[in-house]
């Protein structure tokens, strides 16, 4: 039995681990960094250590600060959460050395499945399907390429320690190749310590589909069905859902027992998940998936298996670990769909940058019917640059897909506002909302098919138009609660606001004769809708009831929400980011971060779109490129120093210089 538990992360699944050990009566240990020293996990525990600096590779990737920790506070278990080490064969090998349980899967099993080509092997000889490519100890970079031509592009290079998308470089032709793997390598070194890699051939149309399985020490092992993670950016999960569309039994049956056989042949042991590349050109076949990978650990996305299922997996990973055993097969049942929405700290409109700050309002969807939030910050918290970016997972369950989609839409339409830091909550929706995803078309490419879709150029100028008229109605003492068709704009000859959305500049006039934006007459005869007020903010509401605009005050000017995005508005004559307008002479960190590469010197002639410097941040490798012909007039950075965000890091000298 477990008394005291340690948790070995942060955020979010350590806020969840808790949870669960706290209603099994278990005492709880959070550890943390300096950055996290007042985050809600280090206040929802029964204790809390302090074990190192904001970077997770001197603090919760220390493996012996952990064990000492469990046992300074006599803790006879550590959980490990998702990432750091809940994948470290040897740090659960050092957890059994101390008598400290390890909740996860035995170290044996970890390294089975931990490199991606021996797991193919392995999963080869336990009659699992695998993709055609090359898995070999051969890493020579002419072979590598000889084998890519052989199996035939597309193909996907991935790191044999990879995981969670790192260390992933799909490549078109065999031009491209050289260059992608020399990436790929440097990636998984950095983020993995080993640059070895696969070579697999790419499935057009492909669908990411996982089983999720437990097995206990008794030698007992069951799935809990399916979950379809085919949404994804950057081979990063956005949409997760359970059952997963279009699956029917014949095919459920073929791939969960498959799943359940890869389990069996490394006698596993606890939470896991073995993930699928699908062939999604048709209808889902029995023959038609293949073994990517098998995570050894509990997943980001479980949360939608614990909707369909009724089961606890943190309270069953508990359970397992302390000598249990799992349910039986017959006792485990699909009720209903559930789908998870990651709501990430960053902006769609620059790229999907991440984005820091504290986060002065914050605003989710919790009490809500059939809808559920799992976070580990709070408002008032900062999002750093040292971790994942992810706020919160807002998940919905309903009686069937439809309602499931219908439910967290209307989580994010009404409940989900974030401020000043920027979120992805308007890309969410639209996805959700999308005609092809409602149908189940989904795919992985499905995001990069439909991004000028899903992420349009910014808000609609009309909007921004309506709420200025909000603002000149409150300002002027006119009766904010009239409909638009009774607004007055005869209180002043012209008054003008500034908008800063997501990185725009937008300036928004009223005169007597209308609204212009940017110098753009904005026609307003076409809007349809009334202002309210709701709890002392001011409302534009469509119509049909859909929320356009809210404005309510804030210590720096006015807050105004616009399709769930909130932006400052302030007045006109606010300071001007007068260098973000100048044109493109100044290369900038667009997040804080670490250059890794800088390859340009001063004087150097580039051109426009060449690689001039390499910066990481938030396990997100980022090339930052040219935007004109130029040559270098000054370089403000070097390798391996840490920049924060709009630090100029090379300077192009000005037309007609240099």
């Amino acid at each position: 039995m477990i008394t005291k538990l340690l948790i070995a992360n942060r955020g979010e699944i350590a806020c969840r681990v808790i949870r669960s050990a706290r209603q099994m009566g278990i005492a709880t240990v959070a550890v943390y960094s300096d950055a996290d020293a007042h985050a809600p996990h280090v206040k929802m525990a029964d204790e809390a250590v302090h074990i190192g600096p904001s970077p997770a590779r001197e603090s919760y990737l220390v493996a012996e600060r952990i064990i000492k920790a469990a046992k300074d506070t006599g803790a006879d278990a550590i959980h490990p959460g998702y990432g750091f080490l809940s994948e470290n064969a040897a740090f659960a090998r050092t957890c059994a050395k101390n008598k400290i349980i390890f909740v996860g899967p035995s170290p044996e099993a970890i390294e089975a499945m931990g490199l991606k080509d021996r797991a193919k092997a392995l999963m080869e000889e336990a009659g699992v399907p695998v993709t055609p490519g090359y898995h070999g100890d051969n890493q020579d970079a002419d072979f590598l390429k000889k084998q890519a031509d052989q199996i035939g592009y597309p193909v996907l290079i991935k790191a044999v320690a990879g995981g969670g998308g790192k260390g992933m470089r799909k490549v078109e032709k065999s031009a491209d190749f050289a260059a992608a793997l020399e990436s790929c390598k440097r990636e998984a070194a950095s983020s993995f310590g080993d640059e070895n890699v696969l070579i697999e051939k790419y499935i057009t149309s492909p669908r990411h589909i996982e089983v999720q399985v437990f097995g206990d020490s008794h030698g007992q092992v069951v799935h809990l069905f399916e979950r379809d993670c085919s949404l994804q950016r950057r081979h990063q999960k956005v949409l997760e859902e359970a059952p997963a569309p279009g699956m029917s039994e014949e095919v459920r049956e073929a791939m969960c027992s498959a799943a359940v056989r890869a389990a069996q042949a490394v006698n596993y042991a606890g939470a896991g998940t073995v993930e699928f590349i699908v062939d999604g050109s048709g209808e889902l076949r029995a023959d038609g998936f293949y073994f990517m990978e098998m995570n050894t650990r509990l997943q980001v996305e479980h949360p939608v298996t614990e909707m369909v299922t009724g089961l606890d997996l943190v309270r069953l990973q508990l359970e397992v670990a302390a000598g249990g055993r799992v349910p039986a097969q017959d006792e485990i049942a699909l009720s209903g769909h559930a789908i998870e929405a990651r709501l990430y700290a960053e902006d769609p409109v620059t790229g999907f940058l991440p984005s820091t700050g504290v986060l002065e309002r914050l605003d989710l969807p919790e009490g809500r019917e059939g809808v559920r939030v799992d976070l580990g910050v709070e408002q008032g918290g900062e999002v750093t640059m040292f971790y994942d970016p992810m706020i919160a997972k807002i998940i919905a369950h309903g009686g069937d897909r439809e309602e499931a989609i219908e439910r967290l839409i209307d989580a994010i339409d009404s409940d989900v506002g974030v401020w000043p830091v920027r979120t992805n909550a308007g890309f969410l929706r639209r996805a959700l909302a999308h005609p092809d995803f409602a149908a189940g078309d989904v795919y992985t490419g499905f995001i990069e098919a439909h991004l000028d879709e899903l992420v349009p150029p910014g808000l609609p100028a009309l909007h921004y138009g309506v709420a200025a008229l909000v603002l000149s109605g409150e300002e002027r003492g006119s009766d904010p609660w009239d409909t638009l068709a009774g607004f007055r704009l005869n209180g002043a000859p012209r008054v003008e606001y500034g908008f800063d959305a997501g990185g725009e500049r937008l300036s928004v006039r009223l005169t007597e004769g209308g609204v212009s934006v940017n110098g753009e007459p904005l026609q307003l005869s076409d809007v349809q809708g009334y202002l309210s007020e709701q709890g002392g903010v001011v409302e534009f509401v469509h119509e049909d009831d859909t929320l356009l605009a809210g404005v309510e005050h804030h210590r720096d000017g006015l807050l105004i929400t616009l399709q769930g995005q909130a932006v400052l508005v302030r007045d006109h004559d606010a300071a001007v980011d007068a260098d973000a307008l100048a044109g493109g002479d100044a290369i900038k960190a667009p997040m804080p971060g670490k250059m890794l590469s800088l390859s340009v010197k001063p004087g150097d002639a580039v051109t426009k779109g060449q690689t001039l410097a390499v910066m990481e941040a938030m396990k997100m490798e980022m090339a930052l490129t040219a935007p004109r012909d130029g040559v270098v007039d000054a370089v403000n950075a070097a390798e391996g120093q840490q920049v924060n965000e709009g630090d100029v890091l090379v300077a192009l000298a000005e037309d007609g210089e240099g």
